[in-house]
């Protein structure tokens, strides 16, 4: 199978790892691996399944993609290496650890992935469980249920599932994964307007959050995660995470927030306030932890 190519010139710098490090639900997500090349992600496209490798030269990113939806993949790559990231209006002197972020991380821009599903259902599996319980649980549906990687991928690589095939889901699969009644029943709303769904990609910000919204089963926390994937909205925070508001407080102020303190914190970047928390993650700031450590994200608003 021959790959289409094409090379992708930004007019500022981009960084593979940093910008394309929220799409992958951890490092054994089947859908987007590491080489010592570059960065492998499948997707599923209107004209089929695709395979995307990309790798960083210098002055550009070569792009090869294979599939029945390799020119669909290959169109997304400006998109998905954030061509549409606008920081107009961005101050980030504002905080001199932020000045300091910003200058360290010249290729971190926002990823658009205009694709919802992807995220959207690896997101409420997320709900109220840890990240390793909800890694895991991706990662062993999308094995079992999604289609092998067209082209050279490496081994293991799938394609996610549709909605068409979630829906097919049995409930002792779900069980299985380690996923309860109330995730699989979400994401089975989800799915029965996922082809809907799909098409709010291209949505408005707005609309698309109101599409969302109407599902029984998906907060402000899931909407906040997929837009940030999809839509690359530069100013969805993931408020009710148990780790966000502690982080970025740490990273400001030198000490844990709830969520209202950190929106007060983030207010002088309103309209870039998911802006400033990637900075913050993409650098590794952690905080300090007390006590016992949480098993249980219980505090998410969906």
């Amino acid at each position: 199978m021959e790959p289409i190519r094409t090379r992708y010139e930004p007019h500022r710098e981009v960084s593979l790892r940093l910008t394309l490090g929220p799409l992958a639900q951890g490092s054994t997500d089947p859908t987007l691996q590491r080489d010592a090349a570059g960065v492998w992600l499948t997707m599923s496209t209107a004209a089929g399944a695709a395979s995307l490798h990309l790798t960083a030269r210098a002055g550009g990113v070569d792009a090869a993609a294979w599939g029945d939806g390799a020119e669909h993949a290959i169109a997304a790559v400006p998109a998905l290496l954030g061509d549409d990231d606008d920081d107009t209006g961005f101050d980030p002197s504002r905080h001199p650890l932020v000045a300091e972020l910003h200058h360290r991380t010249p290729g971190l821009r926002l990823t658009r992935a205009a694709r919802i599903l992807p995220f959207l259902i690896p997101t409420v599996l997320a709900q109220k469980v840890t990240g390793i319980e909800a890694k895991r649980a991706w990662r062993e549906l999308v094995r079992r249920h999604g289609d092998a990687a067209p082209g050279p991928a490496p081994l293991g690589m799938r394609v996610a599932p549709s909605a068409a095939v979630w829906r097919t889901v049995p409930s002792w699969e779900w069980h299985r994964a380690g996923v309860g009644p109330q995730r699989s029943d979400t994401i089975m709303r989800v799915v029965r307007v996922g082809e809907s769904l799909e098409r709010a990609a291209v949505d408005a910000i707005p609309d698309a959050m109101r599409k969302l919204r109407a599902i029984p089963g998906i907060g402000v926390w899931t909407v906040a995660e997929t837009l940030q994937r999809s839509h690359g909205d530069p100013d969805a925070v993931s408020v009710g995470d148990f780790h966000v508001s502690r982080r970025v407080g740490w990273a400001l102020i030198g000490e844990r927030v709830d969520d209202d303190a950190m929106m007060e914190l983030l207010e002088p970047w309103r309209g870039h306030r998911q802006r400033v928390v990637r900075l913050i993650e993409a650098a590794g700031i952690g905080y300090e932890r007390h006590g016992p450590r949480m098993t249980i994200l219980d505090n998410r608003n969906h």
